[in-house]
């Protein structure tokens, strides 16, 4: 049984490329994958004009803050249309083409979002921020050249932006240069201590380098950052159980399964850990949950592999 087993193991990748914008990733699924925030923030960030603005397009800037309003109270289409209101009134207020990217971005329209902070980075050379973000959404559009062109900028103005290391990072992972992806990874670690993701993606780096030991590390790093992080318990659980030590990766799998209840990974991984430690009943229970989710998910690849391996565990039985 042992063997099969193993031939089976196909542990279904956990890769989640948060997009990292200003501080912190507009979440509900608008960038590649999951959120990345190092404190909950309830609405967009704001980006005050100075007074000078001020003085030079009052009537923009009272668009501007109206915009920002809107936000606060979750209205944002309201929003995008007093921030278009503003960009007109004022084609060089940077922080209306930048608030206007990040509106739209949340709403899913990559390509009116990459204008609009492309807009924001003409209007202010040196405004870090709108070239981070511009990468961010270039990156979740797939244009990898120009995201790591812009994130480099950014980069170049503000060396200590934690946001555009990591949104590098993922660049490279997609670019398949683990080695220069972990080196980024390792800057987003120093200037954004808060975050847990830079770190699970190194780790997950170090996976594809076959570099265990220091795979473990850095997911155990991401853990003590944020200790209900499913993917990188599912992490050192798939670790463990390579190992061969199955009581460690179910202890895993549970805290996967803790954090997120609805992470379907973790039940994989647990059913195929009971199946290794001969407990079929709980395999079997789990294996299910993993269908079901799955199911839900519309992953039909791994709801197969689920069924397959529940399929297996009924011969036994």
């Amino acid at each position: 049984m042992s063997t099969t087993l193993h031939k089976l193991l196909l542990f279904p990748l956990s890769f989640p490329s948060y997009v990292f914008v200003l501080g912190f990733v507009i979440g509900g699924g608008i960038l590649c994958l999951p959120t990345f925030a190092q404190t909950p923030v309830p609405g967009l960030p704001t980006v005050s004009t100075s007074q000078e603005s001020q003085a030079q397009a009052p009537n923009a800037t009272d668009f501007l803050n109206q915009g920002l309003q809107y936000i606060q109270g979750n209205r944002v289409q309201d929003a995008i249309a007093s921030f278009n209101q503003a960009t007109q009134l004022a084609p060089k207020l940077a922080p209306a083409h930048y608030n206007l990217g990040l509106a739209l971005r949340q709403i899913g329209k990559l390509q009116p979002a990459a204008n609009a902070f492309y807009q924001a980075t003409q209007a202010d050379t040196q405004f870090a921020l709108a070239f981070a973000n511009l990468g961010g959404t270039l990156l979740e559009g797939n244009n990898l050249q120009q995201a790591g062109n812009y994130l480099q900028q950014a980069i170049k103005i503000d060396p200590k932006l934690g946001v555009a290391y990591y949104n590098l990072g993922l660049v490279r992972v997609k670019q398949q240069n683990c080695k220069q992806a972990i080196s980024a990874f390792k800057q987003a670690i120093k200037y954004s201590k808060n975050a847990p993701e830079p770190a699970y993606h190194r780790g997950t780096c170090y996976l594809q380098q076959r570099r265990i030991d220091r795979a473990k590390r850095a997911f155990e790093q991401a853990i003590k950052i944020n200790p209900s992080y499913p993917e990188a318990h599912y992490q050192l659980g798939s670790i463990s159980f390579s190992r061969g030590k199955y009581r460690e990766a179910l202890q895993a799998f549970r805290k996967s399964a803790e954090a997120n209840p609805n992470y379907a990974n973790a039940y994989y991984g647990a059913g195929l850990t009971f199946m290794q430690l001969k407990q079929y009943n709980q395999a079997a229970q789990v294996f299910q949950h993993a269908i079901d989710l799955y199911r839900i998910l519309g992953n039909q690849l791994w709801q197969k592999n689920a069924e397959q391996m529940l399929q297996q565990l009924q011969q036994l039985n």
